[in-house]
């Protein structure tokens, strides 16, 4: 199974070399789930396109340091790539940016969340179909970074996790699209990399100090793996039934 991931966004550089591009850290985080797909990666921001949504058998969406209100000419034509693989039946996950970019596209608005910033580890209550993995679970715990919000749900969405901070946490379009607003290909040390890295800069330091103290508990973890296969799973069922 060939699976592309459309880039919107990249590390910064100087973690780079450490923890690779946000691209590298998907596909990672999914070959450590247990899954054996093919990746090709396409940096869209930088206007770099798949031919068609058939050339890969399933889509990611990373996230990025843009807002998907500028409406830039790739975020457009990105939106047209997310209609495009719905109608097609390729199945399509979109993570941070990619979660709202998707929702932007089917009619959903996004705003700047009025309560700040969130981040550092994030907790989410499942609700519905969601298809997760684990079925003993009620919530999932992974790191986030975002003042964004989807504010609007699109009509075709139904909401599959939530919390207090972030009411539409995670969204399904039927079996052919899943979105999440955190970021499960973040693990705890590049978090705590990023956040010290922007701190006083591009986050305010309170809300930087927090979520610091978040992912530096003792014996804290991740739900990334389950999450992970979460969505690979949804990736092979939306390929199969497609088929």
């Amino acid at each position: 199974m060939k699976i592309g991931i459309l880039a919107t966004g990249i590390t910064p550089d100087s973690l780079l070399d450490q923890h690779g591009s946000y691209a590298d850290m998907v596909a990672q985080l999914i070959t450590d789930s247990g899954f054996s797909f093919e990746f090709e990666t396409y940096d869209v921001r930088d206007d770099v396109f798949p031919v068609s949504v058939t050339v890969c058998d399933g889509w990611i969406i990373t996230g990025s340091k843009f807002n998907v209100y500028q409406n830039l000419p790739w975020m457009k034509r990105l939106k047209c790539l997310v209609l495009d693989a719905y109608e097609a039946g390729r199945p399509v996950v979109g993570i941070c940016f990619g979660h709202q970019i998707i929702a932007e596209a089917f009619g959903g608005r996004v705003e700047k969340c009025a309560d700040g910033w969130g981040i550092g580890l994030q907790s989410y209550q499942l609700m519905g179909n969601s298809h997760y993995p684990d079925p003993e679970a009620d919530q999932f715990t992974i790191n986030a970074i975002h003042l964004d919000q989807v504010v609007e749900v699109p009509e075709n969405a139904e909401v599959i996790a939530t919390s207090e901070f972030c009411k539409y946490a995670a969204l399904a379009y039927g079996d052919r699209i899943l979105t999440m607003q955190s970021h499960p290909e973040f693990s705890l040390d590049y978090e705590k990399a990023l956040l010290e890295t922007n701190k006083g800069i591009s986050l305010p330091v309170e809300f930087a100090e927090k979520g610091l103290a978040s992912v530096r508990e003792p014996g804290v973890e991740t739900d990334s793996l389950t999450v992970a296969r979460w969505m690979a799973e949804f990736l092979v069922r939306g390929c199969q039934v497609a088929a």
